[in-house]
């Protein structure tokens, strides 16, 4: 790399290695978030000439000027955990992207730093509000469940010891109010995608597509059961779900048939890979599922997509809620966004991208925002046509999204509570009590989780340019080999696509 993406990967070290493959550079190596650290990485951004193409010069100024929001003026290494948790993770080392000798070794190097790394983000942490510290303990303790038997020494667990300990405390006693205010999710948001934002343009414009998507929902909820009450069809249809056992196979199969037909369809501009489906590693199952995919800069190889059954230790009845997540209306929808043509397909479009900066640099806006793009185009497209449960499922994840969006800005506005936030995805994405608590507490330390519906408008909203723009020479696959040819590019600038496609 460059001195000017060094930099950049340097204060964004688990991407860098993980998402993009600098496994030379940051295998075993974690990223130093103390004062210092941050402050020296800081000083070293936008060190090194413009690069010759403007769009790759524009889009690393972009990811210079997020991290200088993110760490200089908003100060996250200082108020959220998840950082630090990221940083610590093991689970990037169990995919095949190298000989097991390497990656083993590269672990025991990463385990070796988790003591002064983890008492670095004890000292670090100093302005977590409580609810941010309540809504990250769960990721924090899974840290230690995913240690072997033989990495558990007593530094390390002591180490790990002091990390919840501290974060519980903060629970019980930081500031009650993790707000970031209006003007800092604002800086956040347009600092990291190159685009002015206006909060509250943009909360109207994930309302009109909660309506849209609404609309959607009710439709096809009386297509499957003509003259019954919404709540009743969605609660069969919830209970309608693979085993726990069976859990993983289903999804395998469910994977093979969206990679079917996304080669079949022809709307993206590669077919190619493998994507094993797996259980996740224990550090990962605060998730429901997740893709690790095979990075640019690795020796091809697959691709990893986790899915987290329910813990036997559970009770019943929170097994059958998490389960609950995987019924077979929302399933097809979900792994069309993990696996085709959602993030894997992007993952194997990033292999090929043109320079150095668009296979190392990854809006998190346009990553997010084409894989919700991609739900939505499969229904478009013709995948499982005439099926209604399907259509319910594209609208019952786009609701969750959409819902995102309205949250995470009402939240650091202060035009909602976390009970109001909650009791908008209640309502509006149908979700669980329980499920719709954990959605609205994720907005504290999660606040760009907005960028899923806000990716997606911004591609439907360049496919409409595009659509006037081209004309006749208008077709779904030079839009998306356009878009894609830019790697993962801040939503910012999009339009780059329809200059050069």
């Amino acid at each position: 790399m460059d001195h000017r993406l060094r930099a950049i990967c340097d204060l964004t070290v688990r991407p860098a290695r993980e998402e993009a493959g600098h496994h030379g550079a940051y295998d075993g190596r974690l990223q130093d978030l103390s004062g210092d650290g941050i402050g020296a990485g800081l000083r070293a951004l936008s060190r090194g000439p413009a690069y010759d193409d403007p769009h790759d010069e524009a889009h690393a100024r972009t990811a210079e000027e997020g991290l200088r929001a993110r760490y200089r003026t908003l100060a996250q290494h200082r108020t959220n955990p998840f950082l630090h948790i990221d940083n610590l993770d093991i689970a990037g080392y169990d995919r095949p992207y190298a000989p097991a000798a390497e990656r083993a070794a590269a672990r025991r190097a990463h385990l070796d730093a988790w003591p002064d790394a983890l008492d670095t983000a004890v000292r670090t942490l100093d302005a977590v509000a409580a609810p941010a510290a309540q809504a990250t303990l769960p990721a924090a303790r899974a840290l230690a469940a995913a240690l072997a038997d033989d990495e558990k020494d007593d530094r390390t667990l002591s180490a790990h010891a002091r990390f919840v300990a501290h974060l519980e405390h903060l629970a019980a006693h930081g500031d009650p109010d993790a707000r970031l205010g209006g003007a800092g999710l604002r800086l956040l948001l347009s600092a990291a995608e190159g685009c002015p934002v206006d909060l509250t343009e943009l909360a109207d414009r994930a309302r009109r597509e909660k309506d849209r998507l609404t609309a959607l929902l009710r439709d096809s909820a009386d297509r499957l059961a003509p003259g019954r009450p919404l709540a009743e069809t969605l609660a069969a249809v919830r209970a309608d779900h693979p085993a726990a056992d069976g859990l993983v196979a289903e999804v395998r199969e469910l994977a093979h048939e969206v990679l079917a037909w996304t080669a079949a369809a022809g709307v993206a501009p590669t077919d190619d890979g493998v994507c094993e489906t797996r259980p996740a590693p224990p550090s990962r199952r605060y998730a429901f599922a997740m893709l690790n995919a095979a990075a640019p800069y690795e020796t091809d190889g697959p691709s990893r997509f986790y899915v987290t059954p329910p813990d036997p230790a559970w009770p019943p009845a929170e097994r059958e809620q998490w389960l609950s997540f995987f019924n077979r209306a929302f399933l097809p929808a979900f792994v069309l966004h993990e696996v085709a043509p959602g993030h894997f397909t992007h993952g194997r479009a990033l292999r090929g991208a043109a320079s150095e900066v668009r296979r190392t640099l990854q809006s998190t806006g346009f990553t997010e925002g084409w894989a919700v793009y991609a739900e939505q185009l499969a229904l478009e497209a013709g995948f499982r046509a005439g099926d209604p449960r399907f259509a319910l499922g594209v609208a019952l994840s786009g609701l969750q999204r959409a819902v995102r969006l309205e949250c995470s800005i009402g939240l650091h506005t202060g035009a909602l509570s976390v009970a109001d936030a909650a009791r908008l995805f209640a309502a509006d994405a149908h979700l669980a009590p329980k499920a719709a608590r954990a959605e609205a507490e994720r907005g504290l330390w999660d606040p760009e989780y907005g960028h899923y519906t806000w990716g997606k408008l911004a591609i439907l909203d360049l496919r409409d340019r595009a659509r006037t723009a081209w004309g006749g020479g208008f077709t779904l696959r030079r839009f998306h080999d356009a878009l894609l040819a830019l790697g993962a590019p801040p939503l910012g600038l999009l339009d780059t696509a329809l200059e050069r496609g």
